[in-house]
């Protein structure tokens, strides 16, 4: 297998759809990392020559990852060197693409928030039975905005009236979340609006909605190195039906880190379906009353 090829599988392997064609010219190239048009959160920096080397990751959720055809132990002082300095460069054409990226994406979400109105009725919020809360409307989509914890407006999370979810391109996601409430003692982190609304609704705390399980950690050291006192309580997606359960193990590593506490809803005596995982599943199985119970 060629380098090319090896770097490729090394990129399929982390979870992203590599990229066709691979640009292999040691300069920092986008690319689709779902393999979905207009999605150009991937990056990558491919160094064929020498002993060949590349650095890859997503902007998206902040992940890198690096690659040699050589093993450690394999390499000369020489060599070693040389894959140092490579490493060294991908990452500051990294840093300062991200940079960038991120800006034009931030740009581009305030101007499309600011264009927005409010939302009033949409069919995702109906048919999660829940309120709007500090969202907008664009046409037919819904916006969710994702705040850094200085307040700064980073990207939108975009819901279609059918469920569908996306971010915008190129967005930074990881550390962001959308605050329901003014904390007041304690608050709740979970992954998406609809959990989050449910809690609000039931319960008056405030909610940080993290958007996936793999940033329900930063978002939590986040809101930690904002609010030292507060009592942080990570509302899991209780994913039982996928393998090693990868909500339920975010949030405890979460709540670990922060010192906080988990909270884990109970569907005991009510007619589960497979994909009934979150608190506001829950609600529709049983009312606020339950929620309240258990949060």
């Amino acid at each position: 297998m060629s380098a090319t090829d090896q770097f490729l599988s090394a990129m399929e392997a982390a979870g992203l759809t590599p990229p066709d064609p691979l640009h292999a010219d040691g300069d920092i190239h986008r690319f689709s990392p779902t393999g979905k048009r207009g999605d150009d959160a991937g990056w990558y920096v491919f160094h064929p020559d020498g002993v060949p080397a590349g650095v890859f990751g997503d902007w998206r959720s902040g992940e890198s990852q690096t690659w040699c055809a050589k093993g450690e132990d394999e390499l000369s002082d020489a060599e070693r060197q040389a894959m140092c300095r490579r490493i060294k460069d991908a990452q500051r054409k990294r840093a300062a693409e991200e940079v960038r990226v991120h800006g034009e994406s931030a740009s581009n979400a305030l101007a499309a928030w600011e264009d927005a109105g409010p939302a009033v009725a949409h069919p995702y919020l109906a048919a999660k039975g829940v309120k709007p809360y500090g969202v907008r409307m664009d046409g037919h989509r819904l916006l969710v905005p994702m705040h850094d914890a200085t307040g700064k407006l980073n990207s939108l999370q975009i819901i279609s009236p059918d469920g569908t979810k996306c971010f915008m391109p190129g967005g930074r996601v990881r550390a962001c979340y959308h605050a329901i409430g003014k904390p007041m003692g304690r608050v709740f982190v979970c992954e998406g609006y609809a959990t989050g609304a449910t809690i609000h609704e039931a319960m008056g705390d405030a909610v940080a909605v993290a958007f996936s399980a793999g940033n329900l950690l930063p978002v939590a050291v986040a809101l930690r190195a904002k609010y030292p006192s507060l009592e942080i309580i990570i509302a899991a997606d209780d994913d039982w039906k996928t393998p090693e359960n990868p909500g339920l193990s975010a949030a405890r590593l979460a709540a670990q880190a922060v010192g906080g506490k988990v909270a884990v809803p109970d569907f005991t005596g009510l007619p589960r379906d497979d994909k009934d995982t979150d608190f506001n599943d829950l609600h529709q199985l049983a009312g606020a009353v339950r929620i309240g119970e258990q949060a």
